[in-house]
């Protein structure tokens, strides 16, 4: 009995051991042509399975003391994504996550995903979609909290969140910013979340460091029907300005080779 427990517990001890082991994660926002745009990749077993391109800002209020040291004033702390952020990430069939730290963690931005699969009975195809962000800050930093009142650590939730909803095996796609609203654990606050140059991709990357085919979101499709409709009207335009030329000189070229029947009766005698 003893010799079948030992291989069982090696089973469970490897299981274990798998369950736990770390991806790999890599920030590439070095690459980014945009200065103001961060990279990260999430890898497992060698194989890309996260990739994440965006622009953040946070907005946070907070309050410092005023002149009088009796009245609070509100104040706003405008925190961008720093690019020697730390990452961590995980990868899984119907539930994804990164998690992003910066300044020695006296911020952290986690943003989670998960895939919903084909229901037949809704009609609603297989998509992936942000499910849930969370945002901790530390107002004692003094990077961006200047003099805050009871400084300390403070968390921000958001609530019955469904962003970026994408088809299953494309990339959420779009270059307009967004404004995500979150709720600080107290309920008096409410942090901004604003995001702009955006492709995400959690689920089904196919190719290794490539995206898959893009999702482009409604103001992005907007913004580029606003561009082309133009063009097109004026395509259209000029094809019916040639149009009505071409049939000006058909019928220009078949009424001059036509005998002019005169309307004076009187000229008839001349004709023949």
């Amino acid at each position: 009995m003893e010799l079948l427990r030992v291989p069982g517990l090696l089973c469970l001890v490897h299981a274990v051991a798998g369950i736990g082991a770390e991806q790999e994660v890599e920030n590439l926002s070095g690459l980014s042509t945009s200065p103001e745009k961060d990279i990260f990749v999430v890898r497992d077993n060698g194989t890309t399975c996260l990739m994440a391109e965006f622009a953040a800002k946070l907005t946070v209020p907070y309050d410092v003391s005023a002149s009088n040291y009796v009245d609070l004033i509100t104040e706003e702390a405008e925190i961008p994504l720093s690019r020697g952020a730390a990452v961590r990430g995980k990868c899984g069939t119907a539930d994804s996550e990164l998690q992003i730290s910066w300044l020695d963690k006296a911020y952290t931005l986690k943003l989670y995903f998960i895939k919903e699969g084909h229901n037949a009975t809704k009609r609603q195809e297989a998509v992936w979609r942000m499910n849930k962000i969370q945002f901790v800050y530390d107002s004692s930093e003094r990077t961006y909290f200047k003099d805050a009142v009871s400084p300390g650590k403070h968390t921000a939730n958001s609530h019955h969140l469904s962003a970026l909803v994408t088809p299953a095996g494309k990339s959420y796609e779009c270059q307009a910013q967004q404004t995500i609203s979150l709720i600080t654990s107290d309920h008096q606050r409410t942090v901004t979340l604003l995001l702009s140059e955006v492709r995400i991709q959690p689920f089904d990357i196919s190719a290794d460091f490539v995206f898959s085919e893009g999702h482009k979101c409604p103001v992005d499709e907007r913004e580029q029907l606003e561009e082309t409709l133009p063009l097109i009207l004026g395509l259209v335009l000029g094809l019916m300005i040639v149009i009505t030329v071409c049939v000006y000189h058909i019928h220009h070229k078949l009424t001059a080779n036509q005998v002019q029947i005169p309307r004076d009766r009187s000229q008839y005698k001349h004709m023949g």
